[in-house]
């Protein structure tokens, strides 16, 4: 096909919207089969696994099944769709102003579990968020919040303040003793080290509370 016509030259002259599934997978691919060009190989793909939804849920294994489909090929498209999920995982950078940014950052990783488990929210000097990190799993009514290795995760991710949030899978939004002394702990490390410590939260699958002290 003619230079101007091929997707690369396509996708830098008028973006990528200007391209079909099969020209942007054909990107991908880089290069076609033995008879078959990159665009052709990619509708075939496309249609091998139904649409761009199979085809984003396919495993190396049934990909390499096409003529023309190798192991490179197979890992750029699955590596592809992986950043995407990924990308889409990501929180959107965010300010936290207050209890109520804290326990929107953190409800994703927190919600529809069935065990306990303790998310770290990292802040720039600004209030925007870094970073989400879990920082520890428990049990249905526990998980340790080290504040030793808080602190470090948070120094080490350069953040200038951070929030705790952990959920209770029992839907309970009442705080427990380890819950305020840890709380406390985490507040006077934070000052010790020159951190701001934002705000503790608990988060239940339909409400939150903040954790007075």
């Amino acid at each position: 096909m003619p230079p101007t016509d091929q997707p690369r030259e396509r996708l830098l002259s008028l973006g990528a919207t200007a391209l079909a599934d099969r020209e942007l997978l054909a990107l991908l691919l880089g290069s076609g089969g033995r008879g078959t060009n990159a665009v052709e190989l990619a509708s075939e793909l496309i249609a091998h696994c139904g649409d761009l939804r199979g085809l984003g849920r396919s495993d190396a294994h049934r990909l390499m099944t096409i003529r023309g489909i190798g192991p490179a090929k197979a890992a750029r498209i699955i590596a592809a769709f992986h950043l995407v999920r990924q990308a889409q995982a990501e929180p959107e950078r965010r300010r936290v102003t207050g209890s109520a940014d804290l326990a929107a950052v953190a409800s994703p990783l927190l919600r529809h579990l069935g065990h306990e488990r303790v998310v770290a929210v990292v802040c720039d000097s600004a209030g925007a968020v870094t970073r989400r990190a879990i920082v520890s799993e428990g049990g249905a009514d526990h998980a340790p919040a080290p504040v030793r290795e808080i602190i470090t995760l948070v120094l080490t991710s350069g953040g200038s303040s951070f929030g705790l949030a952990h959920n209770h899978p029992g839907g309970s939004l009442d705080p427990s003793p380890a819950d305020l002394d840890v709380t406390a702990r985490l507040r006077e490390a934070a000052e010790t080290v020159g951190l701001r410590f934002l705000d503790h939260v608990i988060v239940t699958d339909t409400a939150w509370r903040r954790i007075a002290g």
